[in-house]
């Protein structure tokens, strides 16, 4: 039986890669395995990953999902490999520290655009303040063609094996977001990029863009931007904890402030400003149920014990989720390492 398997990765576009892919039709007896699939190459001159002079990269399938838009098709998502066989310098897959037991859950927020607006904006000008728009209803709020998308979007990604987790109308008019929940560092970043690639490649139809800038309307305007909230757990942290822990990983994600920054997407600076449910950039703050603070703790956190998940609110829209994942892992790995370390002296 011929499949169609989509072959996706990330090019070397800086500061933030954006999604290719192509399809290549390979012959199976039965269904598929990730170890089954071919390593295949691509012209990287073309995606700012190699020069025309010697112009091979290799995509490694790192991860497979159903492709629910074509018959017999499946989603292979990609590592880039130079031609020795090494992870390419692009390759931020590759390069983060991975935890099968972090869990992370993403709220991917981004705006609907067509002609150069977002859906439901006046040629000229802005439609009534926010206010009515987060998880509205009625055509005046969310129009008609955007509740359409989500909706199809929200079935791709379920018939993707993709774990998603919920959508809504989001603050601004023409914003949504959905979420998407994935255990490891690795697999929960694959699930989101397959999810966007899912949402880019349905709004073709529709000839409506995804932008996924983190303030496209401009800083000077009173209307939200988009983030890309970040919740996250480890074993130690559901199952142990404790307030002294969590003193210590806040601490350490304090110190790190400019590590995390860095990670968490471009022109940040522009989004996080200490208005519209955002930290200032430059600041580290945490606090029960406040979305204005760098990691919101919720009430469930704090009523047991001091176990469960965090939320990161400063990662922006369009920011590369293995970066976040593995950033956040990094961090985390060097507080709980220490925790044990001290548990053993004291045993």
């Amino acid at each position: 039986m011929k499949f169609k398997l989509e072959y996706i990765w990330l090019d070397g576009y800086e500061p933030i890669p954006n999604l290719r892919s192509k399809t290549k039709i390979v012959d199976f007896e039965t269904e598929p395995t990730l170890d089954e699939l071919p390593l295949w190459n691509f012209d990287g001159s073309s995606t700012r990953q190699a020069d025309g002079s010697s112009s091979d990269c290799f995509l490694k399938p790192v991860a497979l999902f159903p492709d629910p838009a074509r018959n017999h098709g499946r989603l292979v998502m990609c590592e880039v490999l130079l031609p020795d066989g090494s992870p390419h310098p692009s390759n931020s897959r590759a390069a983060i520290s991975d935890d099968p037991d972090a869990w992370f859950g993403f709220e991917q927020e981004y705006f609907l655009y067509k002609d150069g607006a977002p859906l439901g904006f006046p040629k000229e000008g802005f439609p009534p303040p926010q206010g009515e728009y987060y998880t509205g209803v009625g055509f005046k709020n969310v129009g008609d063609v955007a509740r359409q998308i989500v909706d199809e979007h929200i079935d791709l990604c379920v018939e993707a094996g993709i774990t998603i987790e919920g959508v809504n109308a989001e603050v601004a008019k023409g914003q949504w977001e959905f979420q998407i929940f994935g255990k490891g560092a690795r697999r929960a970043a694959d699930e989101l990029w397959i999810a966007r690639y899912l949402m880019v490649r349905l709004c073709e139809r529709y000839g409506v863009d995804v932008n996924f800038h983190p303030k496209p309307l401009g800083a000077e305007v009173d209307w939200n931007g988009s983030g890309l909230h970040t919740n996250f757990s480890t074993k130690h942290m559901r199952e142990i904890g404790g307030e002294e822990y969590f003193a210590a990983l806040m601490g350490a994600f304090s110190e790190a402030r400019d590590e995390h920054i860095a990670c968490y997407g471009p022109e940040n600076h522009l989004r996080l400003t200490g208005l519209h449910e955002t930290a200032a950039i430059d600041e580290f703050t945490h606090g029960v149920a406040d979305r204005g603070a760098s990691v919101r703790i919720p009430h469930s956190f704090v009523n047991d014990g001091h176990r469960g998940y965090l939320e990161d609110r400063r990662p922006n829209s369009m920011a590369d989720p293995y970066r976040i994942t593995g950033r956040i892992v990094q961090t985390i790995q060097s507080v709980t390492a220490q925790a044990l370390i001290e548990d053993a002296f004291a045993a």
